[in-house]
């Protein structure tokens, strides 16, 4: 099976590309250095004829971010998909796209599952929701895969807050699942070495840590890691962003476990790993960046 991985810069790609090579697939990469920029009528020129599979592991899971970006986040997280369905459709070839727990607006008081409707409460939810239910139209051999609270975000918020000498902000009401990024590079390379045996399992899965927290909670497990100064100050409130965050994110993810065999493990393991690839990436970035 030939598997096109669309990626950005970011270590979700780069993981999942290493994952992939260590297997017998035959594995393109497609590098997309702005998603919210791409010309979307190039794609004829960029994704080879022979391709089965495009993985896009682009990750969307920021919504303060999208907020800020209203028509990139359109761009990156709507219409880039669906002109990749399109062209998958046209041509025979099965499309793995990844979505959040962001398409719910958190009023369920359990955690919800793969066929509960999304009723997104931000920007970024808003796209993907609309994404899934396109893909779900216009190509039938697809994967979606929705994934927890992306848990490098919630580490660059101690680290801005710690080098800013400022509380942080975390709202205690909300709860959900963190996800790693190795741990969702692990579980797509699962997902796409059973469909290249053969698996026709194709539809709407979910994944994230295996643990419930709320945002606060999480704050203090960030703080209590190596490296971060003890006297942070982690205080259970509501931001200014927290407007965006559903209070409830939950996801039950025993669909994927049933029809893959893929378990959950818990976000704590990759608490250090994390943020190791974080300050890895800092240093890339002090690198290459001149000097003024």
């Amino acid at each position: 099976m030939h598997v096109l991985v669309v990626h950005d810069y970011g270590p979700l790609g780069k993981i999942l590309l290493e994952l992939l090579r260590e297997t017998s697939l035959h594995v393109s990469p497609l590098l997309i250095s702005d998603p919210a920029g791409v010309n979307l009528s190039a794609l004829e020129s960029w994704i080879p004829k022979d391709t089965d599979l495009i993985v896009n592991a682009l990750w969307l899971a920021d919504p303060e971010a999208a907020e800020r970006d209203p028509e990139g986040t359109q761009k990156a997280a709507f219409s880039l998909p669906l002109a990749i369905a399109e062209f998958a459709r046209d041509r025979n070839m099965a499309l793995f796209q990844l979505s959040s727990c962001y398409v719910f607006d958190g009023r369920k008081q359990s955690g919800y599952i793969s066929s509960n409707p999304g009723q997104p409460v931000n920007q970024l939810g808003n796209w993907q929701w609309e994404c899934e239910q396109a893909l779900r139209t216009l190509l039938p051999r697809h994967i979606i895969l929705r994934s927890g609270w992306s848990l490098s975000r919630f580490i660059r918020k101690v680290r801005v807050s710690t080098a800013s000498d400022e509380p942080l902000l975390l709202p205690g009401r909300c709860v959900g699942q963190p996800v790693a990024v190795r741990d969702l590079a692990r579980v797509m390379a699962a997902v796409i070495q059973q469909l290249d045996c053969g698996a026709e399992a194709w539809g709407t899965f979910q994944h994230a840590g295996a643990e419930v927290i709320s945002m606060y909670e999480l704050g203090l497990a960030i703080a209590g890691l190596p490296g971060i100064p003890e006297d942070l100050h982690v205080i259970d409130d509501m931001p200014a962003w927290g407007a965006l965050e559903p209070p409830n994110t939950a996801l039950i993810c025993t669909k994927l476990r049933n029809t893959f065999g893929i378990k959950q493990v818990p976000w704590r393991s990759g608490l250090f790993d994390e943020l190791a690839m974080l300050r890895d990436e800092e240093k890339h970035i002090s690198a290459v960046t001149p000097a003024e």
